[in-house]
């Protein structure tokens, strides 16, 4: 497949720069594969699309403060962006400064020095601290929001989803964004399951395919894992008639991940470990029925994740409408619900 077949145009301004208020006063693209329609909604009504014995998906990553703004030996304005821990003080970690070997970062009164371990290229390296980081990222960090957004964020839990839990992630799951407790609980009054998966986002996931092929692509490895209860909300949810709806597509990857780990290719299981799982056009999705997302960056793998699951054709004719509509893009952008 051409990483061309992933290109489209967008109007800068479409560029979500801020999150809107309140979170579920979103728009939403409302796809029905099988009639191949198309419709305008808001988020909240959400429900109206969704069945008493459906089960929603999430991912309850946190997002880490792990951008680190500091100074090189020299002096001169340095920083790191953490991507993954090997052990309290040593994480791979994105450097960006010129002929950075050493780092200091501090403030109100904190400090903590680093030392390039290792260069891996790209401006990729291990990084070592002189003492324990992460307790430290509360107060020396901040959150890493992604380079198209250029206005400062009042609020950083507006970065994080309602019902994120467990710190790890380089960048939001920005699907699960646009809900509430309020929304969240009123679809579960009326019947609607709504469960959770862990996948720690690295950034790996939001960068472009630079190759002419998209199979050509490598993208590196995440942690995930998908509970017992998730596993059992979405088989009573299938044989009561409902479907699994995954709630962005960390929980797409995360599910189909999980999906025929005892051999039987239909069967969703437990799991716990690493995925590398890169969905392409032509994959089958086995656990997975529906799914709620943003619009995603041209030529990057969340796009082909999204072809793979609308169809290539529908796809473009979505973004189209979106972009003739004016739907707001990328992270704290709009949403589509695709059934």
């Amino acid at each position: 497949m051409l990483t061309s077949e992933l290109d489209y145009a967008l109007p800068p301004e479409l560029i979500a720069q801020h999150p809107i208020e309140p979170r579920d006063s979103s728009r939403l693209l409302v796809v029905d594969r099988a009639a191949g329609t198309i419709t305008h909604a808001i988020f909240r009504d959400i429900g109206a699309w969704l069945r008493p014995a459906d089960v929603l998906v999430a991912n309850d990553s946190r997002v880490l403060a792990a951008r680190l703004k500091g100074r090189k030996r020299s002096g001169g304005k340095a920083e790191a962006l953490l991507l993954r821990r090997l052990d309290d003080r040593r994480w791979i970690a994105l450097v960006g400064g010129r002929n950075v070997t050493t780092l200091r970062f501090e403030r109100d009164g904190i400090s903590v020095n680093a030392r390039v371990l290792e260069n891996h290229g790209g401006g990729e390296a291990i990084v070592e601290f002189d003492s324990a980081i992460e307790p430290l990222l509360p107060v020396l960090g901040e959150a890493p929001l992604p380079p198209y957004i250029h206005e400062a964020l009042a609020d950083p839990g507006r970065y994080q989803t309602v019902y994120a839990r467990l710190t790890g992630s380089a960048a939001a799951p920005t699907a699960g964004l646009h809900f509430t407790p309020e929304l969240i609980n009123n679809l579960r009054e009326r019947g609607i399951g709504f469960e959770f998966v862990t996948l720690h986002v690295g950034v790996d996931t939001f960068k472009p395919i630079h190759g002419n092929t998209v199979e050509g692509h490598f993208i590196h490895s995440e942690w995930c894992e998908v509970p017992r209860r998730t596993v059992d909300a979405a088989a009573f949810a299938r044989a009561a008639g409902g479907r699994v709806v995954a709630v962005g597509t960390t929980s797409v990857r995360s599910l189909e991940s999980a999906a025929g780990q005892t051999g039987e290719t239909e069967r969703l299981a437990p799991f716990s470990g690493a995925t590398r799982l890169f969905i392409t056009p032509g994959w089958p999705f086995r656990a997975v029925d529906a799914m709620i997302t943003n619009f995603h960056l041209p030529r990057s793998t969340l796009l082909a994740l999204v072809g793979a699951f609308m169809g290539m054709d529908l796809w473009r004719a979505a973004y189209a409408e979106a972009i003739r509509e004016q739907y707001r893009f990328y992270s704290f952008g709009d949403a589509m619900l695709i059934l």
